[in-house]
């Protein structure tokens, strides 16, 4: 077996700490590449300005003809090589650490370049590393010592001492640290700015996802609605329909009591399935209207959404299902139901009107029995009821109303359990929280 030698690993730092990119430079207009070019050739005007004054002197005409061709000479190779740096300036951003140090390099020999370098220097230090402003930091420098010490004393007739040359050292050193500052507000400024757009189109995108959760709870919400009332009613007109059609020994008026049973039943159907496609139609095109609160919606539309039913009407629920021909015994064991929130109230209602539904489908004539009782600050729904077979006439159910019953019990903050006792009755069974 060979066993390859492993590669040496590198050492990290654990202190070495990498900074977050730079934004990344936004695109300039016309006008603001214009107004920039200008100031960098207004500063390197007034630098070569101040310069050839100090060059000729207050009597220009005292001087020896070489020393005026001289220093004319020197002005012009000054001003051609200011607009060189000039000419560089739009390459700053692509080539920023080059432009940089080349316009500091003529710097040395032409002060109408100095416009231009700090342009450059602001330009740099915005990307805010160290690094290129060290370099062309000492690139700068240089070529100041160099002009101060080097190509300013070997002007002829201009002369200064030693300290004037270092105080022009140290006021460049000055403008470049004034220039890295500019540069370094510059590019902390545009990270803040990018990091606010950013922030903002993320909230805009969260907003957008919470409108569209609520969207689809509401229709989640909405449709279930329509599930626990529209089987309800739709059970009993396919009970009644199927006694029709296969009871033929009944007499003019029960058929007539049955039949009127069927259009009531029908017509409550109509009626509330009418009501929920109208808030359904108002959470699809009232949505962004919706602005502060429900209520307000529903006042400017001019219609609100109907109350849900909770267990105050639970005696009209089971005095339907005896009318329907169930056998419905309830036992609340005197407890106290107003004191219950409206929302616990209502899941326990929708509870029990499923329950009774998929009893008279699943097994009619069977007796149900519907208990409610508190138990350490819970309410036990109990609804209990042989197991059958539905009859032919009977609509088949879709099998998710138990299901959605379990889910309005955890939006409830309680439990809904289902299935067969020992006994061999059907049972559901849910426990909500009291408070």
């Amino acid at each position: 077996m060979t066993v390859r030698p492993s590669l040496p690993v590198r050492a990290v730092r654990k202190d070495a700490v990498r900074l977050p990119a730079a934004s990344p430079a936004p695109p300039l207009r016309p006008w603001s590449r214009i107004w920039r070019y200008l100031v960098a050739l207004g500063v390197g005007l007034l630098f070569w300005t101040f310069t050839v004054a100090e060059y000729i002197g207050p009597n220009p005409d005292s001087l020896p003809a070489d020393e005026n061709a001289a220093i004319g000479a020197f002005a012009i190779l000054d001003l051609v090589l200011g607009l060189i740096a000039t000419a560089l300036l739009p390459l700053r951003r692509r080539f920023p650490l080059l432009v940089a140090v080349l316009t500091a390099c003529l710097s040395a020999v032409s002060v109408f370049s100095v416009g231009p370098a700090m342009l450059a220097i602001v330009s740099t230090s915005t990307r805010r590393r160290w690094r290129p402003v060290v370099v062309v930091g000492l690139v700068w420098i240089v070529c100041t010592l160099f002009y101060e010490f080097v190509l300013r004393p070997s002007v002829p007739g201009v002369a200064s001492e030693v300290i004037s040359r270092w105080a022009s050292g140290g006021v460049a050193v000055a403008v470049y640290a004034i220039c890295v500052s500019t540069g370094f507000y510059i590019g902390a400024r545009r990270d803040l700015l990018a990091s606010l757009r950013e922030r903002a189109r993320t909230a805009e995108r969260e907003q957008a996802l919470r409108e569209d959760s609520a969207r689809e709870a509401e229709r989640t919400r909405i449709a279930r609605e329509m599930h626990d009332v529209l089987a309800h009613h739709i059970s009993l007109v396919s009970l009644h329909a199927g006694a029709l059609t296969y009871r033929t020994d009944l007499t003019r008026d029960e058929t007539a009591e049955a039949a009127a049973v069927i259009q009531n039943n029908a017509q409550l159907a109509l009626t509330e399935l009418r009501q929920i496609l109208g808030v359904l139609r108002d959470v699809d095109g009232g949505t962004e209207a919706r602005g502060a609160s429900e209520n307000a919606f529903a006042e400017d539309e001019g219609r609100a959404e109907p109350p849900q039913p909770t267990l105050a009407a639970l005696p009209a629920l089971v005095a339907d299902g005896r009318d329907a021909g169930m056998q419905v015994t309830t036992d609340a064991d005197g407890l106290a139901l107003d004191d219950l929130s409206e929302a616990v109230s209502r899941t326990a209602y929708r509870i029990i009107q499923e329950a009774l539904t998929n009893a008279r489908k699943h097994a009619p004539g069977a007796p149900v029995t519907v208990r409610l009782e508190r138990r350490d600050d819970e309410l036990w729904v109990t609804a209990r009821n042989s197991v059958g077979y539905a009859s032919a006439g009977l609509t088949a159910g879709s099998g998710m109303g138990l299901t959605g019953l379990q889910e309005r019990a955890e939006l409830a903050g309680g439990t809904l359990a289902h299935g067969i006792d020992s006994d061999g009755s059907f049972v559901v069974t849910a426990r909500l929280p009291w408070a």
